[in-house]
Parts: C-alpha cells; sequence; structure tokens
C-alpha cells in the first residue's frame, strides 16, 4: 500500500510541473505576441505621424501657393 502511495505522489507531482511547465510556456507565447502586437502599432502609429506630417506640409505649400496667386492677381 504504502509503494503506491509513493508511487502516486511521484506521477502526481510530476503531472503538476508538466502542467506548469505548459501554462509557463503559454504565457510566454503570450507575451511575446503582445510584444509583437505593440511593436507592430507603433510603427503604424509612426506612419501615421508621418502621413500627418507630410500632408499638413502640402496642405501649407497649397495655401502659399493661393496666396500668391491672388496677390499676383491684384497687383495686374
Amino acid at each position: 500500500m504504502e509503494d503506491i502511495l509513493i508511487i502516486s505522489i511521484i506521477f502526481g507531482s510530476g503531472a503538476v510541473i508538466a502542467l506548469t511547465a505548459i501554462l509557463t510556456a503559454h504565457k510566454r507565447s503570450s507575451l511575446k505576441l503582445q510584444i509583437k502586437m505593440l511593436e507592430k502599432e507603433t510603427q503604424l502609429e509612426q506612419i501615421r505621424l508621418q502621413s500627418y506630417d507630410s500632408e499638413t506640409e502640402k496642405m501649407k505649400l497649397e495655401l502659399e501657393q493661393s496666396k500668391q496667386l491672388l496677390l499676383d492677381r491684384r497687383t495686374e
């Protein structure tokens, strides 16, 4: 009877260790995916900001050109 109890404890602790390893691997995998997702979101935000900056600069140039055209028409 004692042998069965010892064998049960050994196999039981082995199962706990295996489950812990599986859960730890899953958590690591999830964290890696979250990090990758945050990196992609950061890249996307940088692209959005660059686009916003270039659109703003384009609009400034168009405004300056429109002002210059109006001034040219007034002097004619």
